[in-house]
């Protein structure tokens, strides 16, 4: 019989008298209060708050946004967001750039140097989760992947739902 792998306290059955789909439900819920928590601690270490730390975020994932695309993408107003960048500028963390094809427009860009202390912390999880995935079998791989996809897919259609 194959040895089963406990990725949190308690996934497997019997490990702390739960059945497995309780277990796997309370190991989803402990990783969503362990993401928001290290989501605060990687604001703090930036020293900015939640917001700019969501418009860092799609900074440093595209390069560069016009205001009006990072407002779009933060869904919040356009004054807001002015009030974004400014906290980002003042901090260091994005510079506003001309737009290359459109004089009236600005771009917003982030600092390399907040990338890379983006980058410095986000490094542990993401190189731990990275080899906790290489451990696991093809088969393991599969099972995890399509099972996180329709989690996904819950997520997504319950947000896709009018309320």
């Amino acid at each position: 019989m194959e040895e089963r792998r406990n990725l949190a306290p308690g996934v497997a059955s019997g490990v702390s008298g739960q059945p497995d789909s309780d277990a796997i439900g309370a190991a989803l819920h402990q990783i969503v209060q362990l993401s928001r928590a290290f989501e605060r601690q990687v604001g703090q270490a930036l020293e900015v708050n939640t917001t700019d730390l969501a418009a860092m975020e799609h900074l440093i994932q595209e390069g560069e946004l016009t205001p009006g695309e990072l407002s779009r993408r933060l869904d919040i107003s356009t004054a807001a967001t002015t009030l974004v960048i400014d906290r980002l500028v003042a901090l260091g963390h994005a510079q506003r750039h001309p737009h290359t094809s459109d004089r009236r427009k600005v771009v917003v860009v982030p600092a390399q140097e907040s990338v890379a202390r983006a980058f410095q912390q986000l490094h542990p999880v993401i190189g731990g989760v990275a080899a906790l995935t290489q451990e696991l079998s093809d088969d393991e791989r599969q099972i995890v992947g399509a099972y996180l996809t329709r989690v996904i897919g819950v997520y997504r259609s319950s947000l896709d739902s009018p309320s």
